[in-house]
C-alpha cells in the first residue's frame, strides 16, 4: 500500500503566515503539522509516499521533508499546477500510485489515533473505499455523508448550503484502483473543481462498496488560526515526557509538562506546562503559560505569553503586555512604547516588525 499526501493549496484562510510559508509546514508543538501524517502512515507500515505540491511553495515542502531518508522511507513529490481539488490530486499522481492501494492523507490535518487501524481493516475488508467520518458542528464547510439507519453511505455531498446530516469527511481516505476510473466519470463541481467526494459517489452509483467509520477521537483540520491554536493545545495537553535540555536560573520556575530544547535560557521566568520551548532561546522576566510553543532561538523578555504559538527567531522584547490566542511567524519583531498592562491577540506573518504605541 502506498501514502499520497496533499500538500498543495494557496493556504488562504491563514494568510499573512501563508504569504511566505506552506500551511502544512506551520509548527504544532514545534513540529511540522506535514511531519504528523507522514508518521501516521509510516505508523501503518506504509514506506513509499507521495507528496502533492504546488508551484507556491513546493520547494519549501521538499527542503522540510526531504527524500524520506530520516525516516527510512521513499518520497516522491508530485506537482499539481493548481487547486483543482482532491480527485484532480489523484488524477495527477496517478503515475506514482498505478494499481496498487494507498490511503490518502491531507496534510494539514491531524487525527489521534493514526491510520494503522484503518488500513488494516481496508486491507482485510472487501470494500473499494474507506472513508472515515467525523460528527461536527459546521458540517457546511466540509464534506457530508448521509448514512441509512443500518450505517450504509446513501449519499455525499460536497460543502452543502442545506447539510442533511452532520458527519464530516475527515481528511483521510482509503482506496483501490477503482478510484481512478470513477474519477474519469466525473466533472468539474459549481467550484470548478474535481471532488473527491464526487469520486465516491461515483463509485457507489456504480455498484462498488464503500466501507466507513465514524472517529469518536479527535480529528483536527488546521486550516485557520483558531484551528491552529486548537491543535497546538490538543497535542501540548497529550505531551507525558519531561525534557529540560536548557539552563534555568534560581530566579525562574518550571512546572508541569514542559519540554525546554538545549541551549535555552530561562532568567527570572515563570513557565507552566504543558508547553514547549525550542533550542537556543532566550526568555527574561516573562511567564509563558499553558498550550505555548515557542520555536528556536526566539527571545521573549517583559512578557506574558498563554496559548500561542511563536515560530523560530522571533522576538518579543520590552513587551509589558499579554500576548494570548496568538500565532506570531518567523523572525517577527514586537515590541511596546509603553508600559501599561495590556491583552493582546495577534497572527503576525513572517518577517513582521511591530510597535505597539
Amino acid at each position: 500500500m502506498k501514502g499520497l499526501i496533499l500538500s498543495g493549496g494557496k493556504g488562504t484562510r491563514m494568510r499573512p503566515i501563508t504569504h511566505t510559508a506552506a500551511k502544512q509546514l506551520l509548527p504544532v508543538a514545534n513540529k511540522p503539522i506535514l511531519y504528523y501524517g507522514v508518521e501516521a502512515l509510516i505508523d501503518a507500515g506504509i514506506k513509499e509516499i507521495g507528496i502533492i505540491i504546488s508551484p507556491e511553495t513546493g520547494e519549501d515542502v521538499k527542503g522540510c521533508v526531504g527524500n524520506g531518508d530520516r525516516w527510512g522511507i521513499r518520497v516522491e513529490y508530485i506537482l499539481q499546477a493548481e487547486p483543482a481539488g482532491l480527485a484532480h490530486a489523484v488524477k495527477t499522481a496517478q503515475d506514482f500510485l498505478g494499481d496498487d492501494p494507498f490511503v490518502m492523507y491531507l496534510g494539514d490535518n491531524l487525527i489521534k489515533d493514526g491510520v494503522g487501524p484503518l488500513v488494516e481493516r481496508f486491507q482485510k475488508g472487501s470494500a473499494d473505499a474507506f472513508i472515515l467520518l467525523k460528527e461536527v458542528e459546521n458540517p457546511s464547510s466540509f464534506g457530508v455523508a448521509v448514512l441509512d439507519e443500518k450505517g450504509g453511505i446513501v449519499v455525499l455531498e460536497e460543502k452543502p448550503a442545506q447539510p442533511k446530516s452532520n458527519l464530516a469527511l475527515v481528511g483521510v481516505y482509503l482506496f483501490n484502483k477503482e478510484i481512478h476510473k470513477a474519477i474519469s466519470l466525473i466533472k468539474p463541481s459549481r467550484r470548478g473543481e474535481l471532488e473527491i467526494t464526487d469520486a465516491i459517489q461515483k463509485l457507489i452509483d456504480i455498484g462498488h462498496k464503500v466501507d466507513s467509520h465514524i472517529l469518536r477521537s479527535w480529528w483536527l483540520d488546521t486550516g485557520k488560526k483558531d484551528d491552529m491554536l486548537e491543535a497546538n493545545r490538543v497535542v501540548l495537553d497529550e505531551m507525558v515526557d519531561v525534557n529540560i535540555a536548557g539552563s534555568i536560573d534560581e530566579g525562574s520556575r518550571v512546572s508541569g509538562r514542559v519540554a525546554i530544547g538545549k541551549g535555552t535560557q530561562l532568567k527570572n521566568c515563570t513557565v507552566r506546562g504543558p508547553a514547549v520551548i525550542g533550542e537556543d532561546c532566550i526568555l527574561e522576566n516573562s511567564y509563558v503559560g499553558p498550550f505555548t510553543s515557542i520555536g528556536d532561538r526566539a527571545r521573549v523578555s517583559f512578557a506574558e505569553i498563554e496559548h500561542c504559538i511563536l515560530r523560530e527567531d522571533c522576538k518579543i522584547t520590552d513587551f509589558h503586555g499579554r500576548i494570548a490566542d496568538s500565532l506570531i511567524g518567523v523572525n517577527v519583531e514586537l515590541t511596546r512604547g509603553d508600559n501599561r498592562p495590556v491583552a493582546y491577540r495577534l497572527m503576525l506573518g513572517d518577517d513582521s516588525k511591530v510597535e505597539v504605541v
